[in-house]
């Protein structure tokens, strides 16, 4: 008998050994073999062990821990949760929700999502009518445990997904708040797509003893997404090229335009607006309303609007069957950002584009990104039908200011053409008989 049976290729659901109504559940929803990062992270959570998944976001990771938890819980008890799962953004507590709902659809488990940007209200109200699993984001989970709202003592089950956007957006010292609040026996899940420093660090302070599943080489994009480069060399001639690519309105039929700044992604907005309708067009960023953004995902997710544009705040949790391309307008500053940016399409066992704009200010950062994902992204020439613009006095300074500085924290002795002589002392003035000049004395009243 094979010591470590979840080595083992599951080749269907039924080898897990699942009840018949998750099993219906997963037909329903379409799900058919297993992925990856599933046929090796079931069985050891099913079996009790506490549990770290690496594994690129696209590739199942969301189901491979809420099935077997779902399994284990099985049904709806009392009025405390049973199951916590954090989530860096509310965009992916509400994807894990939805995913919860759409397994536990012939079961009585109970769960409420937890997060900021609206009043709390609604959700004490559903905390108060009793849960079994609770979604959320750790700022608004502790404020609401903080108001006594929740009671930790029947947790059974810890889930932090998503734990490298977690450190990245500051949430540690929340983390260790919770792991003092939760009851020290309980079952601990960690999925990350990538391996950094402070998850290390949070690892060894939430995981006892885990088993490790690792299903690709860590922040290696998937394989079912197919990756482009662009070298462009402004801002308008990035808006060229992307209204070129785009009039193959087949093949580019469902598209995330992702931009570094809200700025420029609701510049690109405007400009696609203006060139496909408001009909065919969404933008969603921290500045827009949680209504509108929940609004304009659905309808993406629907298939109602063609293009949305967005910042990274989408970046993650976004989980949309059938994207054909994602583009980044901008080259991301957080390396990792690319691998979940690109993530977003060639979901599901399906084929995706990504499609990456560079200027000479980006390629500090497209260097690292290669670095990170150990490969090369091949480098496409601009179609010559595409009008290169020529760069702005403004644009051109502000890309030489960006690598000067680019420069200078690589080498810190650097001087380039921006440093601060405005700074440097000025030299004495003298007057005509050589004399300083003397300043006026204002009168003492």
């Amino acid at each position: 008998m094979d010591a470590f049976p979840y080595l083992c290729p599951m080749a269907s659901f039924e080898d897990f050994k699942f009840n018949k109504q998750i099993l219906n559940a997963i037909a329903e929803a379409g799900y058919e073999t297993p992925t990856e990062i599933q046929q090796k992270a079931i069985t050891p959570i099913l079996a009790g062990q506490d549990v770290m998944g690496i594994a690129q976001t696209g590739t199942g990771k969301t189901a491979a821990f809420v099935l077997p938890m779902l399994m284990k819980l099985k049904y709806a008890q009392g009025n405390d949760p049973r199951a916590l799962i954090l989530s860096p953004t509310r965009e992916l507590a509400m994807q894990i929700e939805e995913n919860i709902r759409l397994f536990s659809t012939y079961l009585d488990l109970r769960t409420v999502v937890l997060y900021g940007g609206l009043g709390p209200k609604t959700q004490k109200e559903q905390l108060a009518a009793g849960c079994d699993i609770i979604v959320a984001t750790p700022g608004r989970f502790l404020d609401l445990y903080l108001e006594g709202d929740i009671h930790t003592k029947s947790l059974k089950f810890l889930v932090m997904d998503e734990a490298d956007k977690m450190m990245d957006m500051g949430f540690i010292s929340k983390i260790h708040r919770i792991l003092e609040i939760v009851p020290r026996k309980r079952q601990n899940l960690l999925f990350s797509a990538t391996m950094s420093e402070l998850v290390r660090k949070i690892s060894g302070d939430f995981l006892a003893f885990p088993t490790v599943v690792e299903v690709t080489e860590q922040a290696t994009p998937a394989k079912t997404v197919s990756q482009t480069l662009y070298f462009v060399p402004n801002l308008k001639t990035k808006l060229n090229l992307l209204q070129h690519l785009l009039k193959d309105d087949e093949s580019f039929n469902r598209l995330i335009v992702f931009c570094k700044t809200r700025a420029v992604a609701d510049n690109v907005f405007r400009f696609l607006e203006r060139k496909y309708g408001e009909e065919n067009v969404r933008v969603i960023h921290a500045n827009k309303g949680q209504n509108t953004r929940i609004n304009s995902i659905n309808a993406f997710k629907e298939g109602n609007i063609r293009i949305l544009v967005a910042t990274d705040v989408a970046a993650r949790g976004l989980d949309v069957s059938n994207v054909s391309h994602v583009f980044n307008f901008d080259v991301p500053i957080v390396t990792e950002d690319y691998v979940h940016r690109i993530g977003r399409t060639g979901r599901a066992f399906n084929n995706g584009d990504a499609i990456t704009f560079c200027n000479p200010a980006e390629e500090y950062y497209l260097k690292k990104i290669e670095k990170l994902i150990r490969q090369s992204i091949p480098v496409a020439e601009v179609p010559e039908d595409v009008f290169v613009e020529k760069t702005g006095f403004e644009e051109r300074q502000e890309i030489a200011r960006e690598i000067d500085a680019q420069k200078r924290r690589e080498n810190p002795d650097f001087k380039g053409a921006f440093h601060e002589k405005k700074y440097a002392p000025k030299p004495t003035q003298k007057n005509n008989k050589g004399r300083k000049p003397t300043s006026k004395k204002t009168k003492r009243r």
